[in-house]
């Protein structure tokens, strides 16, 4: 469902991947198919629109070198878990309605089942005391705390907030040590609320979506690993409205009078277009292709009945070439596909210029002996992105007499589409929507901070669910890349048999 969603809400694309040799088109589910339609794979070679890459460079690094990777950390505690309020009301228009199909539900976690390092940590409070945290007689509890306590951090350095694992109440002093160093360190309500406000505006300013409040009442943790990202059917006139919503009231716009978002945007409409809102149309239309080849991977093939038998999920190869195909595409198919490459560049070089910082998260859960390890296969990923030699040029972008009007405006226009995430009437779409937009907006965060990342005394900083959304995200386009070059396989091949659904497309995700 979340798939479908995705399907429709990221429409503005054009691709191309790497060649491949001679691959049939789809015909009749019980006919041979012709060995004519391989276009689709075969105009996905050569560069990268907009990026100096061949497209077979992604596959191979991606499918050999990252992709392998990526799914040791997504079942982490702290990967695995996303913070989020999913009911917000729909800033845009009132009718919004909660989607009842049981594909469309998702499940918070019970308190219990959060760790605790993830479920009182609080960001930007340094007086936030974890639960986890050791006992009064933990001589090992004592001697980290003195570490910690002596190291020196900034007030807005994350080491403040989370590198005191243990509490006050480890050092252990006499009642009158306690009297002849007591220091009144509290602070007003008022005061607090004004430093919080300081934070919120100063993160503003170079934020790229609208910031998960986690401190909401209504905000609770969902595991992504038992609520997946895959096809739910949320389809007709809400679908429509969202992805409308997103083409043309929030994308760059060539021709504004355009009608319908499925025309809206195509390969030959980019030409007349400035760097930067070429990059915006190639990161939304990447986007969405990704989305539609999750549905297309993890399509519901055959309805269970509720009781003995099981929904049937997996690949509709059909469905891919309705979707990409040049004929059934007006020859837009691969161009969509290689946004999608693009989009993969955008991140993984956003994620190497991140490495600096990286090195100096805790990925703290409570669990230090496995937030280690976590920790170092992410600075494992963070190595192989800093080699990758073609990476996307960020500094090409914002650089004229109206660089700052034109980033704040491209900076607004994804802001909103973020906001858009709370009118998705579909519940699972809703959660994925959001983590993969964060996701993305945490990308370009990255690469357009004005700030110094990772160096001592920077005010640069990432929120947990910033750095979730981010792999995540990735994790995500990661697979959507590995899975062309399954596609291609089952697309080389005959097939016979059984008939394939395919999706009505009109209105859906």
């Amino acid at each position: 469902m979340t798939i479908t969603f995705w399907l429709m809400i990221f429409c503005c694309f054009t691709s191309s991947t790497n060649s491949i040799d001679q691959i049939p088109s789809f015909a009749s589910p019980t006919e041979e198919r012709p060995a004519r339609g391989n276009t689709c794979f075969c105009q996905l070679s050569g560069t990268v629109d907009d990026c100096n890459c061949e497209v077979q460079s992604v596959d191979t690094f991606n499918n050999y070198k990252i992709y392998p990777i990526l799914p040791t950390i997504l079942p982490t505690d702290y990967f695995k878990y996303y913070k989020a309020n999913l009911i917000k009301e729909c800033p845009f228009w009132s009718d919004s309605a909660k989607c009842k199909k049981e594909q469309c539900k998702v499940s918070p976690c019970k308190e219990e089942d959060v760790p605790c390092g993830l479920r009182n940590a609080k960001q930007n409070n340094s007086e936030s005391k974890k639960e986890c945290a050791c006992d009064k007689d933990d001589t090992q509890c004592h001697s980290q705390c003195k570490e910690n306590l002596g190291a020196s951090s900034s007030a807005y350095s994350r080491e403040a907030n989370e590198k005191n694992v243990c509490s006050s109440e480890c050092i252990i002093e006499t009642e009158e040590e306690e009297r002849l160093g007591a220091l009144d360190n509290s602070i007003s309500d008022m005061s607090r609320e004004a430093f919080e406000s300081w934070q919120v505006h100063d993160d503003a300013k170079h934020d790229f979506c609208v910031p998960e409040d986690e401190s909401s009442e209504h905000a609770e943790f969902y595991d992504l690993t038992i609520n997946p990202e895959r096809y739910t059917g949320y389809k007709g006139k809400a679908a429509h409205r969202i992805w409308n919503n997103i083409y043309k009231e929030n994308c760059f716009k060539p021709d504004p009078q355009t009608p319908g978002y499925e025309n809206f945007l195509n390969s030959k409409s980019l030409g007349g277009l400035c760097l930067e809102k070429r990059v915006f149309y190639r990161l939304i239309s990447g986007l969405h292709s990704s989305i539609n080849i999750h549905l297309c991977a993890k399509y519901l093939l055959a309805a269970g009945d509720g009781a003995f038998k099981q929904d049937v999920w997996g690949p509709n190869p059909k469905e891919f070439q309705r979707r990409f195909s040049p004929e059934k595409t007006g020859g837009e198919g691969p161009l969509r596909l290689k946004n999608l490459y693009f989009t993969y560049l955008v991140v993984l070089r956003a994620i190497a210029k991140a490495s600096p910082y990286f090195k100096q998260e805790t990925f703290y859960t409570g669990v230090e002996a496995r937030d280690v390890e976590v920790k170092n296969v992410v600075l494992k990923i963070a190595m192989l992105a800093e080699k990758f030699p073609n990476h996307f040029n960020e500094s090409a972008m914002f650089t004229g007499k109206e660089a700052h009007n034109l980033k704040e405006e491209f900076r607004k226009h994804f802001w909103n589409i973020s906001r858009i995430m709370d009118c998705v009437d579909c519940t699972k779409c809703r959660l994925w929507g959001k983590l993969q937009i964060q996701g993305l907006g945490t990308a370009l965060k990255i690469l357009f901070s004005e700030k110094e990342i990772g160096k001592p005394g920077s005010s640069f900083m990432l929120k947990r669910h910033e750095i979730v959304a981010l792999f995540n995200g990735f994790a995500a386009l990661s697979y959507s890349v590995n899975q062309i070059e399954e596609f291609k396989k089952l697309t080389s091949k005959p097939t016979t048999g059984s008939k394939i659904p395919v999706s009505n497309m009109n209105g859906s995700w």
